[in-house]
């Protein structure tokens, strides 16, 4: 969540002394009723507005937002049914903690639960132990402080005198340095190397030692939509085992292709399948198919999550077991995960994933074929491509592209990659559902229109490539 500071010096300050600039007939029976002034933009005004008043101020600010729909940037899910909504509707006031209270939602939370286990091969998933959170962050923040005191019961003896380290690779999502800021684990990081753009097996478990809480393996890359080879990396540190005697699990961030990969890559093996993962995340507002915020940890079996992280509090009279950074969060993201699980089973998922596999690379094959573009990936494992521009294009570059499909309302990032490869700045497409043949052509269209002109530049016109855009990530 982004930090505010407080109210920045603007003429949002005279608003205080204009009339409101609201149609009349938004106001109560009386059109001129309390529409004398407007309301102070950064403290509380003196006196209520009329519901459909202070409902138009706020609408109408928003509507500068850019269309979600056209999000190209987010993984998140921008489009769900109507029942979905409705659901959603009927249960926001409810306090997911409050089991004892809405002991149905609590249930709900409990068959997703059961759900994700047999989906991810879990070896009993009447024993796998989980639950739902706001989002992958807060999933890989649980899965990292179970990985950690793991690691401090097995080095008794030398914790806290040892500084633990975590081993992921340099293009994992924010939130794994920010566990390891907030947590005090040293993150040692695979840098990228040439065309590889993500974690490589053995140069991960080299930067293991007697320290090394665990390591993380990304099923589904944000940089570029590529899945990380977790068989490899269980391999590697199977080898690193026998070598050593250093015995170290691996949680798996599906944060996306842990939706995606159970249903179109069925012979891939990533998950509990392999003895080494003691745990995984995915985002159910992602490739789950659902409205933010809703996220999912699960543990293989009971061990891999220490009891003593697990909170046991008498609420209203209930004796409930919890495992979250947050308390009180609404009951309606779990309701609609259950509402999706139920609504489209395996070949529901298997349809809804495949179409946008389809989507992704039939657009991915399509830039590729104007000349001006060359792909890094090309939507066949996430559903998501990047490509950079083409050698011989020196007229402009992806901030440009970028910039200017803005103007048509098209949101798709342009960035520069992590350390050793900073050289390589890419543009980057999720197809996500919602996201339809029709709509891609309409942007292949777009990005077509706008060549021409793109080519008649004397030189890249974008210069602070750090404020180019605000995707990092």
């Amino acid at each position: 969540m982004s930090l505010h500071k407080g109210p920045r010096p603007s003429r949002d300050d005279d608003r205080d002394r204009r009339r409101l600039a609201v149609n009349p007939f938004h106001a109560a029976a009386n059109p001129l009723g309390g529409m004398t002034e407007a309301p102070p933009a950064h403290r509380l005004p003196d006196s209520p507005l009329p519901p459909e008043s202070a409902y138009r101020l706020v609408h109408d600010e928003l509507m500068l937002d850019g269309n979600a729909r056209l999000n190209l940037a987010t993984f998140v899910t921008t489009w769900m049914e109507p029942q979905a909504g409705v659901l959603m509707s009927e249960c926001r006031d409810k306090n997911m903690i409050d089991k004892d209270e809405y002991p149905r939602t609590a249930e709900l939370e409990r068959r997703c639960v059961a759900m994700l286990a047999d989906l991810w091969h879990a070896p009993d998933p009447a024993t796998a132990v989980g639950c739902s959170t706001t989002g992958s962050s807060e999933a890989c923040m649980l899965a990292g402080m179970a990985l950690k005191r793991r690691w401090a019961l097995r080095n008794a003896d030398r914790y806290p005198g040892a500084r633990p380290n975590l081993v992921m690779g340099v293009n994992v999502q924010v939130c794994w340095e920010k566990f390891c800021n907030f947590w005090e684990v040293e993150a040692r990081q695979v840098p990228m190397e040439g065309d590889r753009f993500h974690l490589d097996p053995q140069a991960a478990a080299e930067l293991c030692d007697e320290n090394t809480i665990g390591v993380v393996g990304i099923l589904g890359s944000t940089f570029d939509g590529s899945y990380e080879p977790v068989a490899d990396l269980c391999a590697a540190l199977d080898a690193l085992q026998e070598r050593t005697g250093l015995d170290v699990p691996v949680h798996v961030d599906g944060a996306s292709g842990a939706m995606v990969a159970p249903f179109l890559d069925e012979d891939l093996v990533w998950d509990f399948r392999l003895p080494r993962v003691a745990s995984i995340n995915t985002s159910g507002h992602k490739y789950g198919l659902v409205y933010p915020g809703v996220g999912w940890a699960l543990w293989r079996d009971a061990e891999a999550l220490p009891e003593e992280l697990v909170f046991r509090v008498n609420y209203l009279g209930g004796d409930m077991p919890t495992f979250a950074l947050n308390f009180s969060r609404p009951g309606a993201q779990v309701v609609a995960q259950y509402y999706t699980f139920l609504r489209l089973g395996r070949e529901g998922y298997r349809a809804v994933q495949q179409s946008a596999r389809d989507i992704a690379r039939g657009l991915a094959e399509r830039v590729a074929a104007l000349g001006d573009f060359r792909l890094l990936t090309r939507g066949d494992q996430l559903p998501v491509f990047a490509f950079t521009t083409a050698d011989d294009v020196t007229a402009y570059d992806v901030f440009d592209v970028s910039r200017r499909l803005r103007e048509g309302g098209w949101l798709v990032p342009a960035y520069t990659f992590p350390p050793h490869r900073e050289d390589l700045s890419v543009l980057r497409v999720v197809c996500r559902n919602g996201f339809s043949t029709d709509m891609a052509d309409l942007l292949l269209a777009d990005l077509e229109r706008l060549l021409p002109e793109l080519r008649r530049q004397p030189g890249p016109l974008i210069r602070d490539k750090g404020a180019a855009t605000g995707f990092h990530h």
